[in-house]
């Protein structure tokens, strides 16, 4: 059973680069020709780290503030953006997402502030999409259409659940009702563009009651929902409850049958599921999401957010991961010092990359094609390094994976057991990659310090 889940935006470019999402009709499409195009472009990742309360279940960087520094925030989240921007070099932003944390708690100027800061960088194209999370209380409701007039194209909506009684275990601010008018605000300011957070495998859930709780929300949501199974986190209040026999909650093969009862479904109500936790009707889907999915670049800025993106600006050819700084105020000294707040630096090298690439595409029920493969190895193919693997005969025959001329992905059975393949996937693959090619001086992912850009 897959327990993980990630969470998580047209003018012509000077280089000739067209932005994968400025097309008609926001197709997410594919046009790169060489590994070039995978340093010209990049999604932002926006965090704000701020809550009016923590929830039981969440080990996320988030805080309560304790004063009002909305200003002071703003200006550091601009002046990152523009910093990260120049290192990186990229020629185009294809979507941005404003995660947190709450970030409907933000005012729609930081949002319209740090849009600015990006276009003033980069090229942001008029259909490029840009995401906002958004808590399901009055106050979130509120605000929605000045999000949208701030340049907010989609919503993501916080749900969870829609049993009373479960949000308040959850320690969730919002009541079922509010959920529900948030959700039909949202879809009268974003028709076709608003995406539902549910989650299942929590206290007293059995399969019967979340099949009805999904039904009902399937009368009232728009056309992308994803599904989190609830995992109990080490150091919250919902991980001692549990520990102490305070709350239950349902076996792993109740969850599992919980999670094949949605994808059964959500696919009798038109949804096609394209990756784990994701599923989305009339192409709905998250463009954002996908670039992680892909193994594009992205560039993560606010509190203790992350990123993987080459710093070109500085000279640098091997793409980085990058976590920024997590307490808030730390992170606001450093941005105002030096520009950004960039606490930890690993290059990837080759293994570390294709590593990336494997786990996250295999997420996708499209999986990892040959081409898209070969744009980060294109001296040793899919075939090359799976196509021998014991295990992968085993999942072949068994018809848990399929290796064609399409590509590797999990079948419909499989997805659901990728946790369990991945391992071997892995072993397989650094096995291969130690084996044929030289040995990668950076392959072992040294941490660099940070420098000033």
């Amino acid at each position: 059973m897959i327990k993980h889940t990630l969470r998580a935006v047209g003018r012509a470019l000077s280089v000739g680069l067209r932005c994968s999402s400025d097309i008609s009709g926001g197709e997410l499409i594919d046009e790169w020709t060489n590994s070039s195009h995978l340093t010209q472009q990049a999604s932002l990742y926006v965090h704000w780290p701020y809550c009016l309360r923590r929830c039981s279940y969440c080990n996320f960087n988030k805080y309560i503030s304790r004063e009002n520094n909305d200003h002071m925030m703003t200006e550091c989240l601009q002046r990152e953006t523009e910093t990260l921007l120049q290192l990186s070099q990229v020629s185009c932003i294809t979507s941005v997402f404003f995660g947190g944390g709450t970030p409907s708690l933000a005012h729609p100027s930081t949002i319209a502030a740090v849009l600015e800061s990006v276009s003033r960088q980069a090229n942001l194209s008029d259909k490029a999409e840009v995401t906002l999370e958004v808590n399901p209380t009055p106050a979130g409701k509120s605000k929605l259409e000045d999000f949208s007039r701030a340049g907010v194209n989609r919503f993501s909506i916080g749900v969870q659940s829609l049993q009373d009684e479960d949000l308040n275990i959850l320690g969730r601010d919002h009541s079922s009702h509010q959920a529900l008018k948030t959700i039909e605000e949202a879809r009268n300011v974003c028709p076709g563009r608003v995406s539902v957070d549910v989650m299942f495998g929590r206290p007293k859930q059995s399969v019967e009651s979340w099949e009805k709780e999904l039904s009902e929300l399937l009368r009232v949501c728009d056309d992308h929902v994803s599904l989190y199974q609830l995992t109990l986190e080490r150091g919250t209040q919902l991980f001692r409850q549990v520990q102490g026999g305070e709350v239950t909650v349902p076996a792993e093969d109740v969850t599992a049958e919980m999670y094949q009862c949605a994808r059964r479904t959500l696919h009798q109500h038109g949804f096609l599921q394209y990756e784990v936790s994701n599923f989305a009707r009339h192409n709905a889907v998250s463009h954002h999401n996908m670039s992680y999915w892909k193994g594009r670049q992205y560039i993560g800025v606010g509190p203790g957010a992350h990123g993987r993106f080459a710093p070109l600006g500085e000279g640098g050819v091997l793409r980085e991961a990058r976590t920024q700084t997590l307490e808030p105020d730390v992170w606001i000294r450093e941005v105002r010092q030096r520009g950004h707040g960039t606490r930890r630096r690993i290059q990837l090298g080759h293994l570390e990359l294709l590593e990336e690439v494997l786990v996250m595409g295999m997420r996708m029920t499209e999986g990892i094609d040959h081409k898209h493969w070969e744009l980060f190895s294109p001296q040793l193919s899919l075939s090359e390094v799976f196509g021998t693997s014991t295990d992968v005969q085993e999942w072949l025959q068994s018809g848990r994976l399929v290796l064609d001329d399409r590509g590797l992905r999990c079948s419909w059975d499989g997805l659901a057991l990728l946790d369990s393949m991945l391992p071997a996937l892995l072993v397989e693959l650094e096995r291969q990659i130690r084996q044929r090619l030289p040995r990668d001086p950076h392959s072992d992912g040294q941490t660099k310090k940070t420098s000033n850009p």
